[in-house]
């Protein structure tokens, strides 16, 4: 059986989620690669005990992570069951629902019925009892805000969720949301979006600023855009990268020789700041208080121990950011 590292608190720094009384790590695991049925599971196993074993208190899914969908909630729950249930209080875990999930209109979008069916498939997959955070995953334009928010207030509860989320809301849609769960008293605390150097949509359609006007937490994912933001492709496309071998989420045409001349540049910069490329965008994403994490996944353990130093260095100068902003315009 698993024991935890006595030490692992001393290796994280730990960050109020909006005006909630909960803290997260700075850098949580997210679980959306390398947790379905077509990876090891002691590789799993590897993954979970070394992001623990650091103060990575946090462990983010979804319904549909896999391969197949559900697969990523079951591998997990089983080291939850073998490993970790002696630490389930020291553990935040989410789940989202939002996406297509199972077969007929009952298992995709933000209706009330798949919601709730899919957070009690979620801890059945998973095993537990209750999960810390649920998100609706993302914006429904058919079915009213109102029957969303309502679901998501009745996980609460109803005992299965302590706090919710929403994931990949505007900034507009998401004041209404936020509106309609201050009513319903239903404690909705952050946001899930995707934010990196080379993708500010939230910036552009208005999350950032709701989510800061609000104090709501955000927690960023892809937040080194698919491994685009480290050293891995500096040199060209490599046989073993996600590129080659998954172009679903990063396609060989996002590499065009714009992008790579930016993320030479931007390593340049980092190697400057005594940071890898990989640490400068994960501390450029963290710079600003609103973001209270960002979710990022791996392959190996020690890309688990390489983010977690970017949370060591997130102040940048002025001219820093000039020249960022320089590179990427």
């Amino acid at each position: 059986m698993y024991q935890a590292d006595r030490e692992r608190y001393g290796r994280m720094n730990y960050e109020r989620t909006g005006e909630s009384g909960l803290k997260l790590p700075r850098i949580s695991f997210g679980l959306w690669h390398n947790f379905g049925d077509t990876g090891c599971y002691d590789a799993m196993k590897a993954l979970c005990f070394t992001a623990f074993d650091n103060g990575i208190t946090h462990f983010d899914l979804a319904n549909n992570y896999g391969p197949p969908y559900g697969s990523a909630e079951i591998n997990f729950g089983r080291i939850m069951r073998e490993e970790l249930s002696a630490y389930r209080d020291e553990l935040i875990i989410s789940t989202k629902a939002g996406y297509d999930m199972w077969e007929g209109p009952y298992g995709n979008w933000g209706s009330r019925k798949y919601l709730l069916a899919s957070l009690d498939q979620s801890l059945k997959r998973m095993g537990l009892s209750y999960v810390d955070i649920f998100y609706h995953h993302r914006m429904d334009p058919e079915t009213p805000l109102e029957e969303t928010m309502g679901a998501l207030a009745q996980a609460v509860s109803s005992g299965k969720a302590l706090y919710v989320g929403l994931s990949n809301y505007d900034g507009e849609t998401m004041e209404r949301a936020a509106a309609i769960l201050k009513d319903l008293r239903c404690p909705f605390i952050i946001n899930q979006n995707r934010y990196s150097l080379f993708d500010r949509k939230i910036e552009e359609n208005g999350l950032k600023a709701s989510a800061g006007k609000l104090k709501k937490g955000i927690i960023a994912f892809s937040p080194l855009a698919q491994g685009l933001l480290t050293d891995r492709y500096l040199n060209g496309i490599p046989e073993d990268s996600r590129m080659r071998k998954d172009g679903r989420y990063l396609k060989n045409e996002a590499l065009t020789d714009q992008k790579l001349s930016q993320i030479k540049a931007l390593n340049g910069l980092a190697a400057e700041r005594g940071q890898t490329l990989a640490e400068m965008a994960l501390a450029w994403v963290l710079k600003d208080s609103v973001v209270t994490s960002v979710l990022c996944g791996a392959s190996r353990p020690a890309q688990i121990i390489d983010n977690i130093k970017a949370a060591e260095n997130t102040a940048f100068s002025e001219e820093e950011l000039r020249r960022i902003e320089e590179i990427l315009r």
